[in-house]
């Protein structure tokens, strides 16, 4: 229960360490975390306590609503501020507080790379740092870095495969002219790496590594090879894609990191733009919406310390962002620690570096002028409105479970985010049994990977009123505060009605059954999210299905039949366990002719 008074002789006599704070409604809802270097003097900013505990006047509107709100708080102490900002990235994650900004874990961007040090180098993909003090990197790549890296071996008689160097013999390769065979030393290292030269050269400048595509592609249509043509082709659409045209000229092989951020309504953009070498070589963006407002600050901060905080290749000398932020130099200071690298983060006033900045902020502009985020953001309020949700519901996840009689039980979750986000669907596979089981397994597991991929603003359950219950127990059980609805199928006799616009699917929340007609638009677009979770479930299903026949039709050429399969199945859990057990522990199960016969495959 909220006590004024104890309230303030908390604010009174907080510690001065460094350390990461929490504000709490009058539910016990978290509301905020935030960190400090001295846990007294900034928690104290927040408030004026006389002549009685209010926000204070200084606070901008967003703060100060958040702040009225605050009914008690709670902190954590730790030994600097550098240990208080990684724990408050991690809670933030973990917990989804109403006022913090929540940046999902960004992409990991592909880099190619090479070693120079090796006698016959070979270009690769990777996305964190390689080993060697010769290693030369390019990207990152937003798009297109396999079509790039191809379109390499295409054009320079390279090495193809990794595994070539190993034989001692030509291969294929050869004889197409694609690789010189060094593993019969055909070719000295000299001229190798003079090969190597002529291909970076190709990688540093696009429009080179175009001409030469066009070249080849002609090359194969005059000989009427229309297939490798075609492939060519693609590769040329998709390497334009990745190439960023722009008037400026830096006139220098400056490399910079870049971010942007510019805000409309309740809506803010992220745009990171990549210089290599004097060009914009990428660029790329994220879309945030939230009902209480930004806070241009903390999108800086968190979007900065969850992009570094990888061990990814740093290639750029400076980073340069938009606006001065609050921290920037313990965020520079971060950088610097985590890269072991003497990078700056500057904000240009004038010059080329801030005509760069000018260009992502239109770039940003032109994402928030697209009327689609604005028609899609109409049914997500309708969706608030009809169904009473705490708050828009701007990132969803649907889940469902797929089995056949118990066999093979897969959980899927699908994410929505302005439009259904393939990359981040997710399959799971389950143990239990029974439905209710599948689905605490399946949301456990979800739930304690949040602190790596944070919790959305929506669960949508494939299930009724007790599956509903179960979901919201296990939230609350990892301190998450979230909404949770679940859409029930229809059912006319045995069979589920599935079809659009005629299936009146039942709507629980928990404040009970919301009824909605058939031809309702938040009824079909639940719909579509639950129709979208269990198609992902099904193909993955099968998929895993499709290899446990095989597995099973492996094991019965070897004499073991269905009836042994499955109580090796019951006793080791799964195909690998059974193949990796001993012949000792197999004989427990079967016989010793049979262990022996499993061993020998």
């Amino acid at each position: 229960m909220y006590n004024l008074s104890m309230m303030i002789d908390k604010i009174k006599n907080l510690p001065q360490n460094a350390g990461v704070y929490q504000y709490f409604d009058k539910d016990g809802k978290l509301l905020y975390i935030g960190k400090a270097k001295n846990l007294r003097n900034r928690i104290k900013s927040y408030f004026s306590l006389t002549p009685s505990l209010s926000p204070s006047p200084r606070l901008g509107l967003r703060i100060h609503k958040m702040i009225t709100e605050t009914k008690s708080l709670d902190y954590i102490i730790v030994n600097n501020e550098h240990d208080a900002l990684i724990l408050e990235n991690s809670l933030i994650k973990q917990l989804k507080p109403k006022y913090n900004i929540l940046l999902r874990d960004d992409k990991t961007y592909p880099y190619i790379f090479i070693d120079l040090k090796e006698d016959f180098p070979r270009f690769e993909i990777t996305r964190k740092v390689q080993k060697g003090t010769h290693i030369k990197y390019f990207g990152p790549f937003t798009t297109a870095s396999r079509e790039i890296l191809n379109a390499l071996y295409e054009l320079y008689p390279l090495v193809q495969k990794k595994g070539c160097l190993k034989g001692k013999k030509a291969c294929l390769f050869y004889q197409i002219q694609r690789c010189p065979a060094p593993c019969e030393k055909k070719i000295s290292k000299q001229d190798y790496h003079l090969i190597v030269s002529n291909a970076l050269e190709s990688l540093k400048n696009k429009n080179h590594l175009l001409t030469l595509l066009n070249d080849k592609m002609i090359f194969y249509s005059e000989r009427k090879l229309y297939e490798e043509a075609a492939k060519v082709r693609d590769s040329i659409k998709k390497i334009k894609l990745s190439t960023i045209i722009s008037q400026i000229d830096l006139k220098n092989s400056a490399n910079y990191d870049i971010f942007t951020v510019f805000i409309k309504d309740k809506k803010a953009v992220l745009i990171k733009m990549f210089v290599r070498l004097g060009k914009i070589v990428s660029i790329t963006h994220n879309i945030f919406k939230d009902d209480n407002g930004f806070s241009k600050d903390e999108i800086y901060k968190r979007s900065l310390l969850d992009f570094y905080k990888d061990d990814k290749p740093l290639i750029a000398k400076e980073i340069i962002v938009g606006d001065e932020f609050d921290q920037k130099a313990l965020i520079e200071e971060f950088i610097q620690e985590k890269t072991k690298n003497n990078i700056i983060i500057s904000t240009p006033k004038k010059g080329a570096k801030k005509e760069l900045i000018k260009i992502a902020l239109n770039n940003a502009k032109e994402i928030l002028n697209d009327r689609r985020i604005y028609e899609k953001d109409a049914i997500l309020q309708k969706l608030k409105s009809i169904l009473n949700l705490k708050k828009t519901p701007n990132t969803i996840e649907a889940y469902d479970n797929s089995h056949i009689q118990g066999s093979n039980p897969v959980g899927s979750c699908i994410f929505y985010e302005n439009d259904f986000q393939k990359d981040r669907y997710r399959h799971y596979n389950l143990t239990s049994t029974d439905e209710y089981a599948q689905m605490k397994e399946l949301l456990t597991k979800r739930c304690e990977s949040f602190e790596k991929n944070p919790a959305p603003d929506l669960w949508v359950i494939d299930g009724g009123k007790t599956l509903l219950s179960l979901a919201y127990d296990i939230s609350e059980s990892f301190g998450v505060d979230l909404d949770i609805i679940a859409i029930s199928k229809e059912k006319k006799g045995k069979r589920t009605v599935r079809s659009k616009g005629k299936a009146s699917d039942k709507i629980y929340t928990k404040a009970g059954l919301i009824p909605l007609k058939e031809d309702n638009k938040v009824l079909q677009f639940i719909q579509r999210l639950r129709d979208e979770a269990h198609r992902f479930a099904i193909a993955f299903h099968r998929k895993q299905k499709l290899k446990q026949d095989k597995q099973i039709e492996l094991l019965n050429k070897k004499g073991i039949g269905i009836g042994k399969v499955k109580k090796l199945l019951t006793y080791f859990g799964t195909f690998e366990n059974i193949y990796n057990a001993s012949k000792e522990e197999l004989t427990k199960v079967l016989n010793e002719k049979d262990a022996i016969a499993i061993k020998l495959s």
